[in-house]
């Protein structure tokens, strides 16, 4: 069986329960119209009683009509509309007198029957409503006063009202499908906006977007979110796309020079000083190039997979003197004043390998953009329940308009300013990464010429 549509599901389950409200209603309707008309019946029977109980006239065993003659010359003598039956028999259920509209007929008289007990039964094949009274000679029963009345106008009401409220009841049910399908159909339209919209969002084509509803209900937020997740994606897309070109530039760069560099010492014959000055140039943009490759595979590893962190309880005065004593070549070099204030001993539960990669990256760019005598500083300190690590130099700088792209992979700010300064553009996007994965908070601020100050902020549950 095939699938009912999304708006056909909504309109069948909206009839399933209209369906089952409309029949109890209609049960009700009918059930309260067949009391009414019983009741009618009942009141007018319970009438018929107490009138020729007070019409009779008991003497000895025996009773009779005190007014036999105008009584059957009353309203008994012709079958009216909705006519009254009169009968009246001994103890035995034997036929005393009964009124002229029954004819040749005779109420069953029923022994069994409780006295004074409203029933059902049938008169010449015709419904009616019958009751049974006993006449007492003080506590003894000397016969019996049957009234029935007929219920073929009630019988005649019910029927009709039931062949109505069948008949209804389908016509009903159908005509609130076809409005419920159309009602359905106005608001699940936004949906089939979400699907044409969907339909034409390629890779190439991220720009369309979801036609907002009028009303703020659900479908706008669904919308909305769509939206929201369709421009994370853009903009995910864009940068991979960004981030693809940059490292296909940058690994084509030193391929370039190695293979120029290669062509060249094939051309003709050198010396061998010649050959080892150019083999030593190519044996450093190899060095390069596998530098690059290491720090792409490093931030692919923590870009695309949630890295598992193992944390352990980390000695920051060390962690940072032992950082400093790795890059003492160059500093040497550039002849750096390195200086640290530790008050005290600080440590921090943390992953020591991930926090070591920040750690080196941003003394290593300290070093690398410091100028020749400049100073590096060192800070730990705490405040407001946090330790506070300060890395500050005195280098280069990065100009104010710059600083919000700085953890864009391959950016280097004013980088041909500087050509002795090598580097790939991708410390600062690994420092951000591994600071958000270890949860640690990281600004920095820069003037440029004047030089750089980086803080990472430790959080309070991980200080020990």
């Amino acid at each position: 069986m095939e699938q009912l549509s999304f708006k056909n599901r909504i309109a069948f389950n909206y009839i399933v329960t209209t369906a089952l409200l409309i029949f109890v209603v209609f049960f009700i309707i009918y059930s309260i119209v067949k009391f009414s008309v019983y009741s009618h019946v009942n009141t007018d029977i319970t009438s018929e009683v107490k009138k020729h109980i007070d019409e009779i006239k008991i003497e000895g065993n025996t009773f009779y009509l005190i007014h036999r003659e105008e009584w059957k010359e009353r309203e008994h003598n012709t079958l009216d509309v909705n006519p009254v039956f009169i009968q009246f028999t001994d103890s035995n259920g034997k036929v005393i007198e009964k009124s002229p509209n029954l004819k040749r007929s005779s109420l069953a008289f029923k022994p069994d029957q409780a006295e004074n007990n409203l029933f059902d039964t049938k008169l010449a094949n015709s419904a009616i409503r019958q009751i049974q009274v006993p006449i007492y000679e003080k506590t003894k029963i000397i016969g019996y006063i049957i009234i029935a009345m007929s219920l073929e106008d009630a019988t005649m009401v019910l029927n009709n009202l039931a062949e109505v409220l069948i008949i209804a009841f389908p016509i009903i049910l159908i005509l609130l499908f076809i409005i419920a399908r159309f009602i359905a159909g106005r608001f699940i339209k936004p949906i089939s906006s979400i699907i044409t919209t969907s339909n034409i969002i390629t890779t190439d084509n991220l720009t369309s977007r979801i036609l907002l509803p009028p009303n703020k209900d659900e479908l706008y937020v669904l919308s909305q979110t769509i939206n929201n997740l369709l421009d994370r994606i853009e903009t995910a897309i864009k940068r991979e796309k960004q981030f693809t070109s940059d490292a296909s530039h940058e690994l084509r760069t030193p391929l370039t020079v190695i293979k120029g560099t290669l062509e060249v010492l094939i051309r003709k014959p050198r010396d061998h000083a010649q050959y080892e000055e150019k083999i030593n140039f190519c044996v450093k943009e190899v060095n390069r190039l596998n530098h690059l490759v290491d720090q792409l595979l490093l931030l692919a590893r923590f870009e695309n997979q949630k890295q598992t962190i193992k944390t352990e309880k980390v000695y920051l005065n060390a962690l940072f003197l032992d950082t400093i004593a790795r890059h003492s070549s160059a500093i040497k070099v550039k002849k750096i004043g390195v200086s640290n204030d530790f008050s005290k001993d600080f440590y921090f539960e943390t992953d020591l390998y991930l926090f070591s990669i920040v750690i080196n990256n941003l003394i290593s760019n300290a070093v690398k953009y410091s100028n020749e005598n400049g100073s590096l500083t060192i800070e730990i300190k705490e405040s407001n329940s946090k330790i506070e690590c300060h890395i500050i130099d005195s280098g280069i700088g990065i100009p104010q308009e710059d600083l919000e792209r700085i953890y864009n992979p391959f950016y280097r700010s004013k980088s041909s300013d500087h050509p002795e300064i090598k580097g790939t553009g991708l410390g600062l996007s690994i420092v951000n990464r591994l600071c958000s994965l270890l949860a640690i908070e990281i600004v920095i601020n820069s003037q440029e010429s004047k030089g750089t100050s980086v803080i990472l902020s430790l959080c309070e549950s991980q200080i020990k």
